[in-house]
């Protein structure tokens, strides 16, 4: 979907089909053909964005195969879908029953991730529309905090200088520009926005931005207008925008809100879990630790790394932070200019929601994610944005 800005330019919004993650090219055709064509259809529009997921095999196989490459830019088009970014955070195994840490592997601290990440450039330049010449890439923050040292930020820093230097070679040789979003996210060694200004001041590359995920800035306490602000006054541009609520706990201390909550605790993703108090940030790295290691005060409010589906209200007494999602969108479009132009919804924690709140079969996921994808058009709109059909 595609939007015109006050300013005049062209902001666009997709939704991110790690929800459905596939490890091999016949695994993304078959999605494209069983959930992005529909999602479209629900929506009676004409082109749908989405932000792909491709796994390290299946990257392989399109950078090796040009033909297959080829093929999959057909289908999108044939199936009235287009792409202007990519998300290259998790490498493989989203789909395992258990992923947890798991995502944060290869971190930037290894060769992989760089080959990877300059992979996904390249193919994304062959993916775009013909009519688009930018594109982004969402990718994991350097690393997983225990396992990042002095010889990993060494080894990142180069990477990502490396990575930047071969996105110019990249535009001259094609005429597309290609940017790359670190995302903050708790547990992270940038763990929030501000976190990240100073390594990516020492990189020093506007092709090296932030990709604002409104739910880990909501889960880390972070104000929009602070972070946003932050950002600006260094000089670091938000390269994309991925639009998701966490959960929200206003009174951990109470049993039901307990239970609530364990509702929430699922063996498959992460969902860190942060309290904000007078002394600063303090958290775990999953929900189940919080409800039962009692590590974490429960005078303050809690929030949890829990994609909420943005028109999905939890259960009482839990809430979403809907809000801060849409104090960060105010922020980022909102304004007389667009300070980011590719926005992207990931609640890929459908299957892993508490009963009540999953979809019941594969029709029930593209009327949930379509349903998203409308209300956030609406939000776009109502921030003086004209929808392009």
């Amino acid at each position: 979907m595609r939007f015109r800005h006050p300013d005049g330019s062209t902001v666009h919004l997709a939704y991110c089909t790690n929800v459905h993650p596939a490890e091999t090219l016949d695994g993304v055709l078959d999605q494209l053909r069983d959930y992005c064509e529909p999602v479209r259809k629900r929506l009676d529009r004409e082109r749908l964005g989405i932000g792909l997921w491709l796994a390290k095999d299946v990257a392989h196989t399109l950078t090796d195969d040009p033909a297959a490459l080829r093929g999959l830019r057909a289908e999108l088009d044939r199936r009235g879908l287009e792409v202007v970014t990519l998300n290259g955070f998790p490498y493989e195994g989203f789909g395992a029953h258990e992923v947890k840490y798991r995502v944060y592997k290869p971190d930037w601290g290894d060769p992989e991730r760089l080959i990877y990440t300059a992979d996904l450039a390249r193919l994304l330049t062959a993916l775009l529309p013909d009519d688009v010449t930018e594109g982004t890439i969402s990718t994991l923050p350097f690393a997983w905090r225990s396992s990042y040292d002095a010889r990993s930020a060494k080894v990142a820093h180069s990477a990502l200088t490396s990575l930047a230097e071969c996105l110019d070679i990249v535009e001259r040789f094609t005429g597309h520009s290609i940017r790359i979003g670190l995302e903050p996210e708790p547990g992270c060694v940038v763990e929030t926005i501000a976190d990240a200004i100073e390594p990516l001041t020492a990189i020093g590359h506007d092709r090296i931005g932030v990709c604002v995920d409104t739910c880990h800035l909501a889960t880390s306490f972070e104000d929009p207008a602070t972070a946003l602000d932050a950002l600006a006054a260094a000089g670091i541009p938000v390269v994309k925008a991925q639009l998701s609520t966490a959960l929200h706990a206003e009174h951990p201390h109470l049993p039901a809100v307990r239970r609530a909550l364990a509702a929430f605790d699922e063996p498959r993703f992460l969902h860190q879990t942060r309290v904000n108090t007078e002394t600063g940030l303090r958290g775990t790295d999953d929900v189940g630790d919080a409800l039962h290691l009692g590590r974490l005060p429960v005078s303050a409010p809690w929030r949890s790394h829990f994609h909420v589906p943005l028109h999905a209200v939890p259960a009482g007494p839990l809430t979403s932070t809907f809000g801060v999602l849409q104090d960060s969108l105010a922020r980022l479009v909102g304004g007389p200019t667009a300070r980011a132009h590719h926005l992207e919804v990931e609640t890929y924690t459908w299957q892993a929601l508490p009963p009540y709140l999953q979809p019941c079969d594969r029709d029930g996921l593209i009327d949930g994610i379509a349903a998203e994808l409308a209300l956030a058009r609406d939000l776009l709109t109502d921030l003086g944005l004209k929808e392009l059909r």
